[in-house]
């Protein structure tokens, strides 16, 4: 007879709970009977440490919001219930026959129950970074972050937004000058786009604004709009916003994040490099001094270099801009963690000041900026205008959202959350929207400014929602305090963006594994060199396309044999001393079947059947490759067996999908070809064909 001891090991539970353990009969089917109702007593509890556990692991890296503490609280009180009725009714609520009275089944049964639904809840909500969100938190999640902010997160994320604060600042400036727009409204631009994100954005720390890539975009879209006048420049710009943030906002919606996928790495690399350049050269009369324009790259690379060669360079500006490369560089490469930019444009308003360059030495400088806050706007602009703007918008949106969503996961994935693609489109939908209503322009995610929030030890949106607030009480209390900055400084901050946007080593790197992705990442490059940014952009998304369905349309084939000590069949190209099965050809076509290739397909088909060493009698296509078959395809496979039946010839299929089969039950083909010439196998095939024809032939595992 087993103690009750040895029955509590069994049940892994009881002992360590220290909860009474059945009462044994003089029987085997009494003993059994009382483990399995000690065992169904525990499960509630079994459910219950389970459900706690899950929930602690969550809170782990995100403390659950209250529903969920609520339902942690629960768990105890009724664990500690549970715990206590079966200590009285263990011992007391049995019969003579040591079988439970009728309290203790009503408990164990509504332990059940309970077990049951909170093991359905639980799960279904625990996993706090994984599920979608549903309802209104769906749609704003910065509603559920501060339902789950922690008191420990606010010292942090007050002290990131006021580091952040002193980054925005010049930052944003010097964008609104690159884009060629005063640089007010690149403040503008940072504060209203910054709370927006906020509330609707999905992802935790990422920091949204003004960007070195988007600046040259709007350049190339409003300038030539403008005709040189200041406010056409604003105007377009803000309706610019405006129709890019309709963009994602629409695509968001729509659950289209998946178009940014047209985007490929020697995309982005040829557009970022020919941004870069683009902007480079822009800012090199700022930083020198002079003046030069011209509304092509060639146009202002001519300009600048006759500025240089005529001596128009301005010695102190030159000194001040290139200072402050050098101290942004070096601050990169031997302290990264401390703001270089914040550096160099400090000591360049200090030496400014002290100096009084702007009189002394006619530096250039920001001056006081308009006191108080962006204004809601609307944009004052033509349908002609707009209709103008729009592929820009197009480009912008699809941009900016490639950028932000290779961003926004990989800091997501540093926290130890998910982020929703779609959402994150809303998201920028709205910043831009609300940019562009608050005398803004379009902007973007920062890969410079996010890792400044997350080493200053952010938390939550909350520092950017500091960053914000600094700034407009710097346009309200203090707008006189940036006066004294000099704009080869600013100059100086852009460049070092663009710099940081240079990709060689990526571009090497496709010259040395795939030329044709090198020579995409170049006529992309020099498509925005050449032809402006915009169309530099579409230029390379059509080539990717085109070689997308140039692959498509040309793929790869081949026949296949039997290759001794190697487990199927294999290409006889890569191994020649495969085995072929005589008067059968295995011909694999490694794509989809549609109208492009179809024709292609029956022309290879036929090619591998002519050169096979002995006469055809079968055909089987290796159709696991093949994911689509369109109507003309269909076609075409019926003509081509009706054509290969009457020369005595057998088409045959093995290894076709379900879906592709369904396709040409639908087509009435499946029927037609007859069922039983589709195999689930090539071997199967292979049996079959040497059984039908009785060729001899031995397999080497035979």
């Amino acid at each position: 007879m087993k103690s009750p001891a040895s029955v509590a090991a069994i049940d892994g539970r009881g002992e360590r709970r220290g909860l009474p353990a059945p009462v044994e009969d003089e029987g085997a089917c009494g003993r059994q009977r009382d483990l399995d109702l000690h065992r169904a007593a525990h499960a509630p509890l079994a459910r219950v440490d389970g459900e706690r556990e899950r929930i602690a692991h969550v809170a782990v890296a995100r403390r659950p919001p209250r529903g969920q503490r609520a339902r942690y609280a629960g768990l105890e009180r009724r664990e500690g219930a549970h715990r206590t009725t079966l200590a009285r009714e263990g011992a007391l609520g049995q019969s003579a026959l040591g079988r439970p009275g009728g309290a203790a089944v009503r408990r164990l049964r509504f332990c059940r129950i309970i077990g049951r639904i909170m093991s359905a809840i639980v799960p279904a909500n625990a996993a706090l970074g994984k599920a979608r969100a549903r309802g209104l938190a769906r749609w704003l999640p910065g509603l559920a972050t501060l339902r789950a902010y922690e008191r420990s997160w606010l010292a942090k994320d007050v002290g990131a937004g006021l580091a952040l604060t002193a980054i925005l600042v010049p930052v944003g400036m010097g964008y609104a000058a690159a884009a060629g727009l005063p640089v007010i409204y690149g403040l503008y631009a940072t504060i209203v786009p910054l709370l927006v994100y906020a509330v609707f954005g999905p992802s935790r720390i990422l920091v949204l604004g003004p960007d070195s890539a988007l600046a040259g975009m709007i350049a190339a879209a409003v300038l030539p709009l403008a005709a040189g006048s200041s406010e056409r420049i604003v105007a377009l710009a803000a309706a610019l916003a405006l129709l890019s943030g309709a963009a994602c906002l629409a695509a968001g919606l729509l659950r289209a994040g998946f178009v940014t996928d047209l985007l490929s790495k020697p995309i982005r690399y040829g557009y970022l490099n020919g941004i870069s350049l683009t902007v480079l050269i822009g800012q090199l009369p700022r930083l020198f001094g002079f003046k030069a324009s011209g509304e092509t790259l060639a146009v202002q690379m001519a300009g600048v270099f006759r500025s240089v060669l005529a001596g128009r360079i301005d010695p102190a500006a030159a000194s001040i801009g290139l200072a402050c490369l050098g101290v942004i560089f070096a601050f990169r490469r031997w302290l990264p963690r401390v703001p270089g930019i914040l550096v160099a444009v400090l000591g360049a308003m200090v030496v400014s000041w002290a100096f009084d360059l702007p009189a002394r030495a006619g530096i250039a400088a920001v001056g006081p900026l308009p006191q108080g806050l962006p204004a809601f706007r609307l944009p004052e602009v033509s349908l002609a205008d707009m209709h103008a703007l729009l592929p820009a918008a197009i480009a912008i949106a699809v941009v900016s959202f490639a950028d932000m969503s290779v961003l926004s996961r990989a800091y997501a994935k540093r926290g130890g959350y998910d982020v929703d693609r779609d959402q994150e489109l809303v998201a920028l939908g709205a910043a831009n929207i609300a940019a562009g209503l608050f005398q803004g322009f379009a902007i973007t995610s920062s890969a410079s400014r996010t890792p400044v929030a997350e080493v200053a030890g952010a938390r939550t949106q909350l520092a950017c929602v500091v960053g914000a607030a600094c700034i407009a009480a710097l346009l309200v209390l203090a707008p006189s305090l940036v006066a004294p900055l000099p704009i080869p400084a600013l100059a100086a901050v852009v460049i070092a963006a663009c710099l940081s946007l240079v990709e060689i080593t990526g571009v090497a790197r496709l010259w040395r594994i795939r030329r044709g992705e090198f020579w995409l990442a170049i006529a992309c490059f020099l498509g925005v060199a050449a032809l402006g940014v915009i169309q530099g952009i579409f230029i390379a998304v059509a080539l990717a396309l085109a070689g997308f369905v140039w692959r498509a349309w040309h793929p790869y084939d081949a026949v296949l044999g039997r290759v001794e000590g190697m487990k199927g069949y294999h290409d006889v190209t890569r191994h020649p001393e495969a085995r072929r099965i005589p008067g059968l050809v295995l011909f694999r076509w490694d794509a989809p079947l549609f109208f492009a290739n179809a024709e292609i397909f029956r022309d290879h088909l036929l090619a591998a059947m002519a050169d096979a060493p002995t006469p055809t009698r079968w055909v089987v296509v290796a159709a696991e490759p093949v994911t689509d078959v369109d109507v003309t395809a269909a076609d075409m496979l019926d003509e081509l067996d009706r054509t290969l039946h009457a020369a005595g010839m057998e088409l045959m299929f093995a290894e076709m999908k379900g879906p592709v089969k369904d396709e040409l039950k639908r087509y009435g083909l499946f029927h037609a070809l007859g069922a039983e010439n589709f195999f689930p196998t090539i071997g199967r095939a292979v049996d079959r064909y040497v059984e039908v024809h009785g060729v001899a032939w031995r397999d080497w595992g035979d």
